[in-house]
Protein backbone atom coordinates (compact mmCIF):
# COMPACT_ATOMS: atom_id res chain seq x y z
CA UNK A 1 0.00 0.00 0.00
CA UNK A 2 1.31 3.50 -0.77
CA UNK A 3 2.10 5.76 2.19
CA UNK A 4 -0.68 8.13 3.33
CA UNK A 5 -0.75 11.48 1.49
CA UNK A 6 1.70 10.22 -1.13
CA UNK A 7 0.51 11.31 -4.59
CA UNK A 8 3.24 9.88 -6.78
CA UNK A 9 3.78 6.36 -8.08
CA UNK A 10 4.32 3.63 -5.48
CA UNK A 11 4.77 0.04 -6.66
CA UNK A 12 5.88 -3.16 -4.99
CA UNK A 13 5.26 -5.63 -7.82
CA UNK A 14 8.22 -7.70 -8.94
CA UNK A 15 8.51 -6.02 -12.37
CA UNK A 16 8.87 -2.53 -10.91
CA UNK A 17 11.29 -3.78 -8.24
CA UNK A 18 13.39 -5.54 -10.87
CA UNK A 19 13.77 -2.33 -12.89
CA UNK A 20 15.52 -0.75 -9.90
CA UNK A 21 17.53 -3.82 -8.84
CA UNK A 22 20.60 -2.78 -10.83
CA UNK A 23 22.48 0.40 -11.68
CA UNK A 24 25.68 1.18 -13.54
CA UNK A 25 27.88 -0.72 -11.06
CA UNK A 26 28.26 -4.44 -10.47
CA UNK A 27 25.68 -5.09 -7.73
CA UNK A 28 22.15 -6.46 -7.85
CA UNK A 29 19.77 -5.84 -4.93
CA UNK A 30 16.02 -6.32 -5.31
CA UNK A 31 14.26 -3.50 -3.40
CA UNK A 32 11.08 -3.91 -1.37
CA UNK A 33 9.27 -1.23 -3.38
CA UNK A 34 9.73 1.81 -5.60
CA UNK A 35 8.40 5.31 -4.91
CA UNK A 36 8.44 8.03 -7.55
CA UNK A 37 7.50 11.32 -5.82
CA UNK A 38 5.56 13.89 -7.80
CA UNK A 39 7.19 16.86 -6.04
CA UNK A 40 9.09 17.93 -2.93
CA UNK A 41 5.97 17.74 -0.73
CA UNK A 42 5.62 14.13 -1.79
CA UNK A 43 9.17 13.47 -0.58
CA UNK A 44 8.25 14.98 2.80
CA UNK A 45 5.19 12.71 3.05
CA UNK A 46 7.27 9.67 2.09
CA UNK A 47 10.00 10.41 4.64
CA UNK A 48 7.49 10.98 7.44
CA UNK A 49 5.96 7.60 6.67
CA UNK A 50 9.38 5.95 6.59
CA UNK A 51 10.28 7.57 9.92
CA UNK A 52 7.09 6.28 11.53
CA UNK A 53 7.40 2.78 10.11
CA UNK A 54 11.23 2.53 10.25
CA UNK A 55 11.34 1.81 6.53
CA UNK A 56 14.66 2.40 4.79
CA UNK A 57 14.80 4.80 1.83
CA UNK A 58 17.39 4.85 -0.95
CA UNK A 59 17.51 7.97 -3.13
CA UNK A 60 18.16 7.42 -6.84
CA UNK A 61 18.51 9.62 -9.90
CA UNK A 62 19.47 8.21 -13.29
CA UNK A 63 21.03 5.01 -11.95
CA UNK A 64 24.57 5.96 -13.06
CA UNK A 65 25.90 5.09 -9.58
CA UNK A 66 28.99 2.88 -9.87
CA UNK A 67 29.39 1.82 -6.24
CA UNK A 68 25.90 0.60 -5.37
CA UNK A 69 24.81 3.70 -3.48
CA UNK A 70 21.54 3.88 -5.44
CA UNK A 71 20.57 0.28 -4.66
CA UNK A 72 19.15 -1.26 -1.51
CA UNK A 73 16.64 -3.68 0.00
CA UNK A 74 14.31 -0.91 1.19
CA UNK A 75 12.22 1.54 -0.85
CA UNK A 76 13.96 3.13 -3.82
CA UNK A 77 13.07 6.83 -4.06
CA UNK A 78 13.29 7.79 -7.74
CA UNK A 79 13.79 11.56 -7.74
CA UNK A 80 14.12 11.86 -11.52
CA UNK A 81 10.75 13.61 -11.93
CA UNK A 82 11.87 16.50 -9.73
CA UNK A 83 13.71 17.88 -12.73
CA UNK A 84 12.81 21.56 -12.72
CA UNK A 85 15.39 24.18 -13.71
CA UNK A 86 14.76 27.68 -12.42
CA UNK A 87 15.54 30.99 -14.06
CA UNK A 88 19.26 31.60 -14.44
CA UNK A 89 20.38 34.55 -12.33
CA UNK A 90 23.09 35.92 -14.62
CA UNK A 91 24.09 38.64 -12.16
CA UNK A 92 24.67 36.32 -9.21
CA UNK A 93 25.63 33.41 -11.47
CA UNK A 94 23.19 31.06 -9.76
CA UNK A 95 20.46 28.63 -10.75
CA UNK A 96 18.13 26.42 -8.70
CA UNK A 97 17.45 22.92 -10.00
CA UNK A 98 15.52 19.91 -8.90
CA UNK A 99 17.59 16.83 -7.97
CA UNK A 100 16.38 15.08 -11.12
CA UNK A 101 17.60 17.78 -13.51
CA UNK A 102 20.09 16.38 -16.02
CA UNK A 103 23.56 17.90 -15.89
CA UNK A 104 23.81 18.55 -19.64
CA UNK A 105 20.38 20.24 -19.67
CA UNK A 106 21.36 22.52 -16.80
CA UNK A 107 24.57 23.43 -18.59
CA UNK A 108 22.64 24.23 -21.78
CA UNK A 109 20.33 26.57 -19.82
CA UNK A 110 23.35 28.32 -18.33
CA UNK A 111 25.09 28.70 -21.69
CA UNK A 112 22.09 30.58 -23.06
CA UNK A 113 23.12 33.29 -20.57
CA UNK A 114 26.85 33.19 -21.28
CA UNK A 115 27.48 30.92 -18.28
CA UNK A 116 28.16 27.22 -17.70
CA UNK A 117 28.20 24.53 -15.03
CA UNK A 118 31.85 23.46 -15.28
CA UNK A 119 31.69 20.12 -13.47
CA UNK A 120 31.32 17.57 -16.26
CA UNK A 121 31.53 13.85 -15.45
CA UNK A 122 31.59 11.49 -18.43
CA UNK A 123 27.98 10.59 -17.59
CA UNK A 124 26.95 14.25 -17.95
CA UNK A 125 24.47 13.52 -20.73
CA UNK A 126 22.28 11.53 -18.34
CA UNK A 127 23.43 11.93 -14.73
CA UNK A 128 21.33 14.08 -12.40
CA UNK A 129 22.34 17.10 -10.34
CA UNK A 130 21.07 15.38 -7.20
CA UNK A 131 23.28 12.37 -7.89
CA UNK A 132 26.26 14.63 -8.53
CA UNK A 133 25.67 16.40 -5.21
CA UNK A 134 25.19 13.08 -3.43
CA UNK A 135 28.57 11.72 -4.53
CA UNK A 136 30.54 14.96 -4.96
CA UNK A 137 30.94 14.02 -8.62
CA UNK A 138 33.84 15.40 -10.61
CA UNK A 139 35.10 14.54 -14.10
CA UNK A 140 37.90 15.46 -16.47
CA UNK A 141 37.90 19.20 -15.78
CA UNK A 142 38.16 18.88 -12.01
CA UNK A 143 41.84 19.57 -12.62
CA UNK A 144 40.95 23.26 -12.96
CA UNK A 145 37.42 23.66 -11.60
CA UNK A 146 37.16 21.23 -8.72
CA UNK A 147 34.33 18.82 -7.92
CA UNK A 148 30.62 19.45 -7.33
CA UNK A 149 31.05 20.59 -3.72
CA UNK A 150 32.77 23.81 -4.80
CA UNK A 151 29.80 24.74 -7.03
CA UNK A 152 26.84 24.22 -4.65
CA UNK A 153 25.63 27.27 -2.74
CA UNK A 154 22.47 25.82 -1.14
CA UNK A 155 20.62 22.54 -0.61
CA UNK A 156 16.88 22.12 -0.05
CA UNK A 157 16.87 19.13 2.31
CA UNK A 158 14.34 16.73 3.79
CA UNK A 159 15.72 15.22 6.99
CA UNK A 160 14.93 11.84 8.55
CA UNK A 161 11.80 13.00 10.38
CA UNK A 162 10.36 14.81 7.36
CA UNK A 163 11.55 18.27 8.45
CA UNK A 164 12.44 20.40 5.42
CA UNK A 165 15.05 23.15 5.49
CA UNK A 166 17.21 25.04 3.00
CA UNK A 167 20.86 24.86 4.06
CA UNK A 168 22.76 27.80 2.58
CA UNK A 169 26.47 28.32 2.31
CA UNK A 170 27.48 30.90 4.88
CA UNK A 171 24.55 30.28 7.21
CA UNK A 172 25.42 29.70 10.86
CA UNK A 173 24.55 26.27 12.25
CA UNK A 174 22.55 28.03 14.94
CA UNK A 175 20.12 29.36 12.32
CA UNK A 176 18.82 25.80 11.90
CA UNK A 177 18.34 25.09 15.59
CA UNK A 178 14.66 24.24 14.88
CA UNK A 179 15.73 21.23 12.79
CA UNK A 180 16.27 18.29 15.19
CA UNK A 181 18.82 16.54 12.97
CA UNK A 182 21.01 19.64 12.72
CA UNK A 183 20.60 20.38 16.42
CA UNK A 184 21.79 16.87 17.33
CA UNK A 185 24.75 17.25 14.97
CA UNK A 186 25.72 20.61 16.48
CA UNK A 187 25.53 19.31 20.04
CA UNK A 188 27.37 15.99 19.65
CA UNK A 189 29.23 15.47 16.38
CA UNK A 190 30.38 18.98 15.48
CA UNK A 191 32.55 19.53 18.58
CA UNK A 192 34.25 16.17 18.01
CA UNK A 193 34.94 17.00 14.36
CA UNK A 194 36.42 20.37 15.21
CA UNK A 195 38.58 18.80 17.91
CA UNK A 196 39.93 16.20 15.49
CA UNK A 197 40.63 18.86 12.87
CA UNK A 198 42.50 20.94 15.44
CA UNK A 199 44.59 17.91 16.38
CA UNK A 200 45.35 17.31 12.70
CA UNK A 201 46.55 20.86 12.22
CA UNK A 202 48.94 20.67 15.17
CA UNK A 203 50.25 17.13 14.89
CA UNK A 204 53.51 16.17 13.23
CA UNK A 205 54.76 12.81 12.16
CA UNK A 206 57.73 11.23 13.89
CA UNK A 207 61.33 11.22 12.62
CA UNK A 208 61.28 14.89 11.77
CA UNK A 209 58.66 14.57 9.01
CA UNK A 210 56.72 17.84 8.95
CA UNK A 211 53.70 16.39 7.16
CA UNK A 212 50.66 16.43 9.46
CA UNK A 213 49.45 13.13 10.87
CA UNK A 214 45.93 13.25 9.46
CA UNK A 215 43.03 11.72 11.35
CA UNK A 216 40.16 12.94 9.16
CA UNK A 217 41.69 13.52 5.73
CA UNK A 218 44.07 11.99 3.21
CA UNK A 219 46.93 14.47 2.82
CA UNK A 220 47.89 15.33 -0.77
CA UNK A 221 44.92 13.47 -2.31
CA UNK A 222 43.35 15.90 -4.79
CA UNK A 223 39.93 14.24 -5.21
CA UNK A 224 37.85 12.68 -2.46
CA UNK A 225 34.30 11.39 -2.24
CA UNK A 226 34.86 8.82 0.50
CA UNK A 227 33.43 9.06 3.99
CA UNK A 228 31.91 12.32 5.18
CA UNK A 229 33.78 15.54 4.36
CA UNK A 230 34.80 16.17 7.96
CA UNK A 231 37.97 18.09 7.18
CA UNK A 232 36.19 20.27 4.63
CA UNK A 233 33.40 21.05 7.08
CA UNK A 234 35.93 21.88 9.78
CA UNK A 235 37.71 24.22 7.37
CA UNK A 236 34.64 26.16 6.24
CA UNK A 237 32.01 25.62 8.93
CA UNK A 238 29.45 25.22 6.12
CA UNK A 239 26.96 22.39 6.57
CA UNK A 240 26.61 22.35 2.77
CA UNK A 241 30.14 20.97 2.59
CA UNK A 242 29.29 18.06 4.89
CA UNK A 243 26.02 17.21 3.12
CA UNK A 244 27.60 17.16 -0.35
CA UNK A 245 28.99 13.68 -0.91
CA UNK A 246 26.85 12.09 1.82
CA UNK A 247 25.08 9.76 -0.67
CA UNK A 248 21.57 10.19 0.71
CA UNK A 249 22.55 9.00 4.20
CA UNK A 250 21.98 12.30 6.04
CA UNK A 251 19.13 13.91 4.10
CA UNK A 252 17.29 13.73 0.79
CA UNK A 253 17.95 16.65 -1.55
CA UNK A 254 14.84 18.12 -3.19
CA UNK A 255 16.57 21.21 -4.57
CA UNK A 256 20.13 22.30 -5.37
CA UNK A 257 21.35 25.83 -5.99
CA UNK A 258 24.38 25.81 -8.26
CA UNK A 259 27.01 28.45 -8.82
CA UNK A 260 27.93 29.02 -12.46
CA UNK A 261 31.08 30.12 -14.28
CA UNK A 262 31.47 32.31 -17.37
CA UNK A 263 31.84 30.41 -20.62
CA UNK A 264 35.41 30.11 -21.81
CA UNK A 265 36.52 31.94 -24.96
CA UNK A 266 38.17 28.96 -26.65
CA UNK A 267 39.87 25.65 -25.98
CA UNK A 268 42.54 23.55 -27.65
CA UNK A 269 43.48 19.93 -27.02
CA UNK A 270 46.55 17.75 -27.26
CA UNK A 271 47.22 14.03 -27.51
CA UNK A 272 50.72 13.05 -26.41
CA UNK A 273 52.15 9.54 -26.65
CA UNK A 274 54.82 8.46 -24.17
CA UNK A 275 57.18 5.46 -24.26
CA UNK A 276 56.89 4.88 -20.49
CA UNK A 277 54.47 5.38 -17.62
CA UNK A 278 57.14 7.41 -15.82
CA UNK A 279 57.29 9.91 -18.69
CA UNK A 280 53.49 10.12 -18.88
CA UNK A 281 53.20 10.80 -15.13
CA UNK A 282 55.85 13.50 -15.46
CA UNK A 283 53.83 14.98 -18.32
CA UNK A 284 50.66 14.94 -16.20
CA UNK A 285 52.38 16.80 -13.39
CA UNK A 286 53.54 19.41 -15.89
CA UNK A 287 50.00 19.74 -17.25
CA UNK A 288 48.69 20.38 -13.74
CA UNK A 289 51.36 22.99 -13.09
CA UNK A 290 50.59 24.73 -16.39
CA UNK A 291 46.91 25.27 -15.49
CA UNK A 292 45.50 22.81 -18.04
CA UNK A 293 41.76 22.34 -17.63
CA UNK A 294 41.93 18.56 -18.19
CA UNK A 295 44.57 15.85 -18.40
CA UNK A 296 43.53 12.24 -18.94
CA UNK A 297 45.79 9.18 -18.80
CA UNK A 298 45.12 6.25 -21.13
CA UNK A 299 47.57 3.48 -20.36
CA UNK A 300 48.68 0.56 -22.52
CA UNK A 301 45.79 -1.60 -21.34
CA UNK A 302 43.30 1.03 -22.54
CA UNK A 303 45.05 1.46 -25.89
CA UNK A 304 45.06 -2.29 -26.51
CA UNK A 305 41.26 -2.32 -26.28
CA UNK A 306 40.53 1.06 -27.86
CA UNK A 307 42.59 0.27 -30.92
CA UNK A 308 40.34 -2.73 -31.60
CA UNK A 309 37.85 -0.23 -33.00
CA UNK A 310 38.01 2.86 -35.19
CA UNK A 311 39.37 6.04 -33.65
CA UNK A 312 40.46 9.42 -34.97
CA UNK A 313 43.72 9.50 -33.03
CA UNK A 314 45.79 8.29 -35.95
CA UNK A 315 48.62 5.80 -35.68
CA UNK A 316 50.55 5.97 -32.43
CA UNK A 317 54.29 5.24 -32.28
CA UNK A 318 55.30 1.66 -31.67
CA UNK A 319 55.92 0.80 -28.02
CA UNK A 320 53.64 3.60 -26.78
CA UNK A 321 53.09 2.81 -23.12
CA UNK A 322 50.64 5.60 -22.28
CA UNK A 323 48.81 8.54 -23.80
CA UNK A 324 47.84 11.85 -22.24
CA UNK A 325 44.82 13.77 -23.51
CA UNK A 326 44.89 17.36 -22.32
CA UNK A 327 42.79 20.48 -22.75
CA UNK A 328 43.84 24.10 -22.33
CA UNK A 329 41.71 27.24 -22.33
CA UNK A 330 42.18 30.77 -23.57
CA UNK A 331 40.32 34.06 -23.94
CA UNK A 332 40.17 33.40 -27.68
CA UNK A 333 41.36 30.81 -30.21
CA UNK A 334 44.78 32.41 -30.57
CA UNK A 335 45.46 32.35 -26.84
CA UNK A 336 44.20 28.76 -26.55
CA UNK A 337 46.49 27.73 -29.44
CA UNK A 338 49.44 29.49 -27.80
CA UNK A 339 48.76 27.63 -24.54
CA UNK A 340 48.52 24.34 -26.44
CA UNK A 341 51.91 24.89 -28.07
CA UNK A 342 53.41 25.70 -24.67
CA UNK A 343 52.03 22.48 -23.21
CA UNK A 344 53.30 20.57 -26.23
CA UNK A 345 56.80 21.77 -25.37
CA UNK A 346 56.31 20.61 -21.77
CA UNK A 347 55.14 17.19 -22.93
CA UNK A 348 58.13 16.80 -25.24
CA UNK A 349 60.43 17.84 -22.39
CA UNK A 350 58.84 15.07 -20.33
CA UNK A 351 59.69 12.55 -23.06
CA UNK A 352 56.63 12.48 -25.36
CA UNK A 353 57.49 10.70 -28.61
CA UNK A 354 54.49 12.10 -30.48
CA UNK A 355 52.10 15.04 -29.96
CA UNK A 356 48.94 15.81 -31.94
CA UNK A 357 47.37 19.25 -31.63
CA UNK A 358 43.67 19.98 -32.08
CA UNK A 359 43.10 23.70 -32.40
CA UNK A 360 39.42 23.85 -33.38
CA UNK A 361 36.21 22.24 -32.19
CA UNK A 362 36.00 19.59 -34.91
CA UNK A 363 39.58 18.48 -34.34
CA UNK A 364 39.09 18.44 -30.57
CA UNK A 365 35.98 16.25 -30.77
CA UNK A 366 37.84 13.83 -33.02
CA UNK A 367 40.79 13.69 -30.63
CA UNK A 368 38.65 13.04 -27.56
CA UNK A 369 36.88 10.25 -29.41
CA UNK A 370 39.72 8.01 -28.26
CA UNK A 371 38.82 8.63 -24.61
CA UNK A 372 35.23 7.55 -25.21
CA UNK A 373 35.89 4.63 -27.55
CA UNK A 374 36.68 1.86 -25.08
CA UNK A 375 33.30 1.35 -23.38
CA UNK A 376 31.39 0.37 -26.55
CA UNK A 377 34.25 -1.99 -27.45
CA UNK A 378 34.26 -3.53 -23.98
CA UNK A 379 30.55 -4.25 -24.31
CA UNK A 380 31.21 -6.26 -27.46
CA UNK A 381 33.88 -8.56 -26.04
CA UNK A 382 33.30 -12.30 -25.70
CA UNK A 383 30.13 -13.00 -23.72
CA UNK A 384 32.08 -14.62 -20.87
CA UNK A 385 34.08 -11.48 -20.20
CA UNK A 386 32.43 -8.80 -18.08
CA UNK A 387 33.83 -5.32 -17.55
CA UNK A 388 33.53 -5.54 -13.78
CA UNK A 389 34.31 -2.27 -11.99
CA UNK A 390 35.14 -3.21 -8.42
CA UNK A 391 38.45 -1.28 -8.01
CA UNK A 392 37.44 1.57 -10.24
CA UNK A 393 37.84 4.91 -8.51
CA UNK A 394 40.92 5.24 -6.30
CA UNK A 395 42.93 8.46 -6.02
CA UNK A 396 46.42 8.65 -4.54
CA UNK A 397 48.92 11.43 -3.84
CA UNK A 398 50.37 12.43 -7.25
CA UNK A 399 53.83 11.23 -6.29
CA UNK A 400 52.46 7.69 -5.92
CA UNK A 401 50.46 7.50 -9.16
CA UNK A 402 53.06 5.42 -10.99
CA UNK A 403 53.37 2.95 -8.11
CA UNK A 404 49.59 2.63 -7.88
CA UNK A 405 49.08 1.89 -11.59
CA UNK A 406 51.89 -0.66 -11.58
CA UNK A 407 50.52 -2.26 -8.42
CA UNK A 408 47.03 -2.62 -9.91
CA UNK A 409 48.45 -4.11 -13.10
CA UNK A 410 50.48 -6.62 -11.12
CA UNK A 411 47.58 -7.60 -8.84
CA UNK A 412 45.37 -8.35 -11.83
CA UNK A 413 48.11 -10.08 -13.82
CA UNK A 414 48.80 -12.49 -10.93
CA UNK A 415 45.15 -13.59 -11.17
CA UNK A 416 45.27 -13.69 -14.99
CA UNK A 417 42.66 -10.95 -15.27
CA UNK A 418 42.96 -8.49 -18.13
CA UNK A 419 42.09 -4.87 -17.43
CA UNK A 420 41.64 -1.44 -18.94
CA UNK A 421 43.18 1.46 -17.02
CA UNK A 422 42.53 5.14 -17.60
CA UNK A 423 41.90 8.16 -15.45
CA UNK A 424 42.33 11.77 -14.50
CA UNK A 425 46.12 11.82 -14.43
CA UNK A 426 46.43 15.44 -13.35
CA UNK A 427 44.55 14.51 -10.17
CA UNK A 428 46.24 11.08 -9.76
CA UNK A 429 42.77 9.56 -9.96
CA UNK A 430 42.51 6.20 -11.70
CA UNK A 431 39.63 4.21 -13.20
CA UNK A 432 40.10 0.47 -13.68
CA UNK A 433 37.91 -1.89 -15.70
CA UNK A 434 38.92 -5.50 -14.93
CA UNK A 435 37.73 -7.92 -17.62
CA UNK A 436 36.57 -10.97 -15.70
CA UNK A 437 35.84 -14.37 -17.26
CA UNK A 438 32.72 -15.32 -15.32
CA UNK A 439 32.78 -18.81 -16.81
CA UNK A 440 35.88 -19.64 -14.76
CA UNK A 441 34.92 -21.60 -11.64
CA UNK A 442 37.05 -19.47 -9.28
CA UNK A 443 36.27 -16.03 -10.69
CA UNK A 444 34.71 -14.74 -7.47
CA UNK A 445 37.72 -15.79 -5.40
CA UNK A 446 40.06 -14.00 -7.80
CA UNK A 447 37.94 -10.84 -7.80
CA UNK A 448 37.84 -10.80 -4.00
CA UNK A 449 41.60 -11.27 -3.73
CA UNK A 450 42.28 -8.42 -6.19
CA UNK A 451 39.95 -6.14 -4.23
CA UNK A 452 41.77 -7.03 -1.02
CA UNK A 453 45.24 -6.45 -2.48
CA UNK A 454 44.37 -3.16 -4.16
CA UNK A 455 42.70 -1.87 -0.99
CA UNK A 456 45.92 -2.63 0.90
CA UNK A 457 47.94 -0.89 -1.82
CA UNK A 458 45.70 2.20 -1.72
CA UNK A 459 45.99 2.43 2.06
CA UNK A 460 49.77 2.02 1.99
CA UNK A 461 50.11 4.85 -0.54
CA UNK A 462 47.93 7.20 1.52
CA UNK A 463 45.12 7.15 -1.02
CA UNK A 464 41.35 7.07 -1.01
CA UNK A 465 39.16 4.32 -2.46
CA UNK A 466 36.93 6.80 -4.26
CA UNK A 467 37.77 10.08 -5.90
CA UNK A 468 34.37 10.87 -7.42
CA UNK A 469 31.93 7.93 -7.44
CA UNK A 470 31.19 7.60 -3.73
CA UNK A 471 31.57 4.69 -1.32
CA UNK A 472 28.22 3.04 -1.97
CA UNK A 473 27.77 -0.50 -0.72
CA UNK A 474 30.87 -1.60 -2.58
CA UNK A 475 33.46 0.35 -0.60
CA UNK A 476 31.73 1.11 2.72
CA UNK A 477 32.82 -2.19 4.36
CA UNK A 478 36.44 -1.31 3.47
CA UNK A 479 36.55 2.20 4.95
CA UNK A 480 38.24 1.05 8.14
CA UNK A 481 41.25 0.01 6.07
CA UNK A 482 41.87 3.42 4.48
CA UNK A 483 40.57 5.76 7.19
CA UNK A 484 41.80 6.12 10.77
CA UNK A 485 39.74 4.76 13.67
CA UNK A 486 39.03 8.38 14.66
CA UNK A 487 37.56 9.08 11.23
CA UNK A 488 35.31 6.02 11.10
CA UNK A 489 34.07 6.71 14.62
CA UNK A 490 33.20 10.26 13.58
CA UNK A 491 31.45 8.97 10.46
CA UNK A 492 29.23 6.83 12.71
CA UNK A 493 28.65 9.79 15.04
CA UNK A 494 27.58 12.05 12.17
CA UNK A 495 25.30 9.37 10.74
CA UNK A 496 23.59 8.76 14.09
CA UNK A 497 23.11 12.48 14.70
CA UNK A 498 21.34 13.03 11.40
CA UNK A 499 19.61 9.64 11.14
CA UNK A 500 19.22 7.95 14.55
CA UNK A 501 16.73 5.41 13.21
CA UNK A 502 19.04 4.41 10.36
CA UNK A 503 16.43 4.76 7.62
CA UNK A 504 18.41 6.83 5.09
CA UNK A 505 20.45 4.58 2.80
CA UNK A 506 21.67 2.22 5.54
CA UNK A 507 24.90 0.41 4.71
CA UNK A 508 26.45 3.39 2.95
CA UNK A 509 29.21 5.45 4.66
CA UNK A 510 28.76 3.42 7.86
CA UNK A 511 28.77 -0.37 7.43
CA UNK A 512 26.08 -2.65 8.80
CA UNK A 513 26.94 -5.72 10.86
CA UNK A 514 28.23 -8.47 8.59
CA UNK A 515 28.12 -6.31 5.45
CA UNK A 516 30.41 -7.42 2.62
CA UNK A 517 31.64 -5.53 -0.43
CA UNK A 518 30.86 -8.24 -2.95
CA UNK A 519 27.44 -9.79 -2.51
CA UNK A 520 25.16 -10.49 -5.50
CA UNK A 521 27.03 -9.47 -8.67
CA UNK A 522 24.80 -8.87 -11.67
CA UNK A 523 27.23 -10.61 -14.04
CA UNK A 524 27.14 -13.86 -12.04
CA UNK A 525 25.76 -16.53 -14.43
CA UNK A 526 24.38 -18.49 -11.47
CA UNK A 527 22.02 -15.68 -10.45
CA UNK A 528 18.40 -16.15 -11.42
CA UNK A 529 17.61 -13.79 -14.31
CA UNK A 530 15.47 -10.73 -13.73
CA UNK A 531 11.96 -10.89 -15.23
CA UNK A 532 12.13 -10.40 -18.99
CA UNK A 533 9.65 -7.46 -19.12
Amino acid sequence: MPPPDFRGVFRDDVIARAVYAEAAGIARILPAAVAVPADADDVVALVRWAHATRTSLVARGSGSSMAGGALGPGVIVDLSRLDSIGAVDATRRRVWTGPGAIRSTVDAHARAHGLRFPVDPSSGAFCTIGGMAATNAAGARTLKYGATRAWVSALDCVFEDGARHVVRRGDAIASAAHIPAIQRFAQVAMPAILSAALADSGARASHGDVRPVARIRHPDVRKESSGYALAEFARTGDLVDLLIGSEGTLALFVGVELMLAPTVGATSSLLAAFPSLEAAVDGALRAHASGASACELLDRTFLDVAMLGPTSAGALPAHTEAVLLAEVEGADAAVAAHNAHALETSFRDAGASHVTLALDTVQELALWELRHSASPILSRLHANFSSMQFIEDAAVPPGHLLEYVRGVRAALARREIRCVIFGHAGDAHVHVNPLVDVSAPDWRRRVQSVLDEVTTLTARLGGTLTGEHGDGRLRTPLLGRVWTPEATQLFAMVKHAFDPRGILNPGVKVPLAGQESLEDIKYDPTLAPLPAP
